[in-house]
């Protein structure tokens, strides 16, 4: 019999995000200005940009891992970047490259933050670990190395480390990156699959149109370090900004390729 995930010690609690007049900076270079954003509990909330724009280091805020130059990140009530948060919300972050050990098991890899921070015995680590791949369908996979795996799997297995985790706040960058269309909406429908089993608030950064506009309550678009609109699917068929169409659907012109227009640019 399989257990339902508890997220102990806060039992059916969602937290959501806010972020405020948030600032990075890396040397002379500005990579976020004034971000401003808020982040329901429980919904999928897409952040979208071209390369460079930005995504992923605002992840990273929302994670903990950098810290800002001005403004704050907040999930609930607690600061992003204060280490005690760790201890008061369960967060988890499915990284791009999925970040697996590669001399570990699938079911060692889940198994891992488990047993280093010592929350359960082996049996309740058993429990949890083949709980969280059997929601992903990978219970034949447990004892696979990650070379052994193809790309979605390696995905999917990421994901399910996450829920290992038992996260009330669920962060994914890039999730469908080098996938194929097909997998790519697998991804799509796991994410918002758990959602609607765990409750979990999601938070996505990616480049996949479909996904944004299929799965997320709500889209934000950042370019250069901004955000430049945010709104639901629907605000976004017809969008105004010229940028942000030819983001979303850009037209392929081989009378005035883009690679020319930006060598004409740079000179």
């Amino acid at each position: 019999m399989t257990t339902a995930f508890t997220a102990s010690p806060f039992v059916g609690k969602t937290f959501g995000v806010t972020v405020a007049h948030l600032t990075k900076k890396f040397g002379r270079t500005t990579v976020l200005s004034d971000i401003n954003f808020e982040v329901k509990p429980g919904e999928i909330y897409c952040i979208m940009g071209p390369s460079g724009s930005g995504k992923s280091v605002l992840l990273r805020h929302i994670a903990g891992l950098e810290i800002a130059t001005s403004g704050e990140v907040r999930i609930g009530e607690f600061d992003a970047a204060d280490q005690s948060t760790r201890d008061k919300v369960h967060l988890a972050l499915v990284f791009q490259a999925g970040a697996l050990f590669n001399s570990l098991s699938v079911y060692d890899n889940l198994a891992l933050y488990l047993r280093e921070h010592r929350l359960y015995d082996e049996a309740g680590i058993r429990d949890r670990v083949m709980h969280a791949l059997s929601i992903l369908s990978l219970d034949k996979a447990a004892r696979k190395f990650p070379a052994e795996l193809s790309g979605g799997m390696k995905k999917r297995v990421a994901i399910a480390r996450g829920l290992v985790m038992e996260p009330q706040l669920l962060l994914y960058d890039e999730p469908t990156s080098e996938l194929d269309p097909v997998m790519g909406a697998t991804i799509s429908e796991i994410i918002a699959t758990l959602r609607e089993q765990t409750a979990v608030t999601s938070i996505v950064v990616t480049h996949d149109r479909d996904l944004a506009v299929n799965i997320a309550d709500r889209i934000a678009i950042i370019m250069d370090g901004r955000i430049r609109a945010t709104g639901t699917a629907a605000d976004f068929k017809r969008p105004a900004d010229p940028d942000i169409a030819n983001f979303l659907s850009p037209v392929i012109d081989l009378k005035n390729p883009r690679f020319k227009q930006l060598e004409n640019h740079h000179e």
